[in-house]
């Protein structure tokens, strides 16, 4: 078996990556949370929180994309969200159901356009 590239990742860069930090707040972020740029990378920036704003910059950004196109661990991914969201650099659009609980369908609606469609 080949070893994936995260088992070869060396674990002093990612502490570094994260100033140390091993957690992030799970539930500010999810893997589905659309993550969107407000800035753009300034000089001097961490290059993982340039990169971030780079692949935020057009159009919002799963956090679990995010993780791949790094190449990074999700659990450090969130901890550099965190940071940026912090500074006010990025938002997050937490997903929402497409049908709420009020407006669903009933049962006998349900039923009735069954048959219909069954007698076309």
């Amino acid at each position: 078996m080949n070893p994936r590239p995260l088992d070869r990742e060396d674990p002093d860069r990612l502490y570094t990556v994260t100033g140390g930090r091993s957690r992030a707040d799970d539930d500010a972020l999810d893997l589905v949370a659309l993550i969107v740029a407000e800035d753009a990378p300034v000089p001097g920036m961490q290059s993982e929180h340039a990169a971030i704003l780079r692949l935020c910059a057009d159009a919002p950004v799963a956090v679990v994309e995010l993780s791949s196109h790094l190449g990074l661990p999700v659990s450090v991914v969130k901890i550099l969200l965190l940071d940026l969201l912090d500074t006010g650099r990025v938002t997050v659009r937490h997903p929402t159901s497409a049908v709420a609980p009020e407006h669903a369908a009933d049962l006998e609606t349900l039923r009735q356009v069954l048959v219909g469609l069954e007698q076309l």
